[in-house]
């Protein structure tokens, strides 16, 4: 046969191939004719290419007609792919694709610049590859075809096909190909709504919203309080992106100086155990992912996984080969705090730069909740800390006396303090309060405290006490002042000392209520300590109560506040009775006066001779 009977008779093949396509355009439902008679034009297909190389082995042994000839071969190939009706890849030994046809970019949907270069096996089923890479061999060595079935995934669309392998010499080529034959039996398109190659504008802009929306709600997650309450933002952002954006959420945290698998969010339908418990296992300080990720700190994008070692290994091999890897993005946490690694399985679509972009902000958001978590977490037990040093655990026993006392927490870290301590020859107890709010108020009430407590052991007057801790505080210049009230117990008398403290009251057995004289300067103001001293006799069943600038001071809607007058009308009505009994009266009272509003610390504390 001639090169322009040859020709001719590829120009015949063409018009045959055009009317299969027809055909399975017309009949989608029955295809096996059709693929019977593609195979038929396979095999003539074939059959030209041997007689155009036996065509040119006749032709004179010149340079250049060897080359001409070589030229005329890959033409003639070039245009049998082109025209075939089912996807044919040319693979080299190593399954890399090499070229596709024009119906192999329309089924798998992406374009030969975008698989050209990629793992073939890649495509294949992950319960298949391994039988795939036997056959590849097996069909390079021996040269005789094979054929299998399998599933190939790409582009959220994944096909059942027959696939076969065919040894093929190339022109030009140093090594042997092969060319895979991929013949459909059965097409399951993507679900509605999922990412196509060529997005329309309408799609582009659902998918620009649909990022937004992640932000916008990955935002809202983050910044709720319980966020900060408890350790749950890794928990909370990885169950968000498993519900939507990913089949596996693997979140690795740095700690001292290793990333550390934090959370591993599995497929929803996939059983707890087995391969979760691998993946959680797994060491990521082995993944080359993880580690570029945290050296680079910028994300990575593999819209196609062709090195399924990059996220480590576990007992039945790499990660990504038993998660069903088909495409891989990972991002870092923070500045450094961690790594983000969301993995999607083959008939899934993709990740793509787009997703890249809005994970980065969203790994950074992570990050930041995490920092503010464990900052908050941190000063909250600084502020319990600060909290416990200002007020007992438990009130010991007085002799002779019965003592209870209600303690609420403000809006924010406060400085009230109580306490009841043992001094020489009695007992000593001191209330009161510094000047603000936050750390250092309570550090300067926790100082005072201290001091009152320690002083008292070798003083026998509350009032030489008070004095000396105001010529400390002087000295240490905080430049906070201290209301404070000091006093000491000694049989059925109580000296009180006071530094600008509300006066305390004495309940009498039969209802009356007297107020003590109080008055004195705040601690701190001035070295010469202005004090307000008073001895008070407790009769049994008299009660002596002291309470805090934040009872007085609490205001109902109207803005009203408290005030001693109220507090006196609730003693009133509870004489005769515990201490326990008058502390929670009050601050129930208090409680529907302001509405269960607190916005200062509130003390009362109750000592009842009996």
């Amino acid at each position: 046969m001639t090169m322009p009977d040859l020709e001719h008779a590829l120009d015949a093949l063409a018009g045959r191939v055009s009317s299969l396509r027809e055909a399975r355009a017309a009949y989608p439902t029955d295809l096996a004719p059709t693929l019977d008679a593609a195979l038929a034009e396979l095999d003539t297909a074939a059959e030209l290419l041997a007689e155009a190389r036996e065509e040119l082995r006749k032709a004179p042994k010149r340079v250049s007609s060897r080359k001409d000839g070589g030229q005329r071969e890959l033409k003639l190939l070039r245009q049998v792919l082109r025209a075939f009706p089912v996807p044919v890849i040319v693979l080299d030994g190593g399954g890399v694709v090499r070229r596709i046809n024009p119906e192999t970019s329309r089924v798998l949907g992406s374009p030969d610049g975008y698989l050209v270069g990629r793992s073939f096996p890649l495509l294949v089923d992950v319960s298949r590859r391994a039988a795939f890479r036997s056959h590849l061999t097996s069909v390079l060595q021996t040269g005789q075809p094979a054929a299998f079935e399998t599933r190939l995934a790409h582009q959220g669309r994944t096909h059942t096909v027959q696939l076969a392998l065919t040894r093929l010499t190339m022109p030009g080529e140093p090594q042997q190909m092969v060319a895979a034959v991929a013949l459909p039996t059965e097409v399951q398109l993507p679900e509605p709504g999922a990412r196509r190659p060529e997005l329309s504008d309408g799609a582009l802009l659902l998918a620009a919203a649909k990022r937004q929306d992640l932000l916008t709600r990955m935002g809202r997650l983050l910044l709720d309080e319980e966020a900060l309450l408890r350790p749950v933002v890794l928990q909370r952002a990885s169950r968000l992106l498993a519900a939507e954006w990913a089949d596996w959420v693997v979140a690795d945290m740095v700690r001292d100086g290793a990333p550390r698998r934090s959370v591993v969010m599995a497929p929803k339908n996939h059983p707890l155990g087995g391969l979760v418990r691998q993946v959680e296992s797994a060491d990521p300080a082995a993944s080359q992912l993880v580690l570029q990720v945290l050296e680079r700190g910028s994300g990575m994008v593999l819209e196609m996984v062709d090195d399924d070692s990059l996220l480590g290994f576990c007992a039945d091999g790499p990660l990504l080969t038993v998660m069903g890897a088909g495409s891989v993005l990972c991002v870092p946490i923070g500045r450094g705090d961690g790594a983000l690694t969301l993995v999607r399985a083959h008939d899934r679509p993709p990740f793509a730069l787009a997703d890249l972009a809005v994970l980065q902000e969203v790994g950074l958001q992570i990050g930041l909740a995490v920092r503010s978590q464990n900052s908050f977490q941190s000063r909250s037990s600084a502020a319990d800390a600060l909290s416990a040093s200002v007020a007992p655990r438990n009130l010991p026993d007085v002799p002779g006396y019965e003592a209870a006392a209600v303690y609420h927490p403000g809006s924010s870290v406060g400085a009230e303090f109580y306490d009841v301590f043992p001094v020489s020859g009695g007992w000593g107890f001191a209330l009161g309060g510094a000047a603000g709010k936050g750390e250092e108020a309570a550090s300067v009430s926790a100082m005072v405290r201290g001091g009152l407590r320690v002083l008292s052991v070798w003083e026998s007057d509350p009032d030489l006490v008070v004095r000396k801790v105001n010529e400390a505080l002087v000295t240490q210049g905080t430049g906070m002042f201290v209301m404070a009230v000091a006093g000491f117990v000694k049989g059925r008398q109580i000296r009180l000392s006071s530094a600008g403290h509300h006066p305390a009251v004495l309940l009498q057995s039969d209802g009356g209520v007297r107020f003590a004289e109080g008055g004195g300067v705040p601690l701190g103001i001035s070295p010469e300590a202005e004090t307000g001293v008073e001895t008070l006799t407790i009769a049994p069943g008299e009660t002596l109560v002291l309470y805090s600038e934040g009872l007085i001071s609490s205001r109902n809607e109207h803005g009203e506040p408290y005030g001693e007058e109220r507090l006196a009308d609730v003693l009133t009505r509870c004489a005769g009775q515990a201490p326990s009994t008058v502390v929670k009266a009050v601050e129930a009272d208090r409680h529907a006066f302001s509405g269960g509003q607190v916005w200062d610390e509130i003390v009362v504390f109750a000592l009842r001779g009996v």
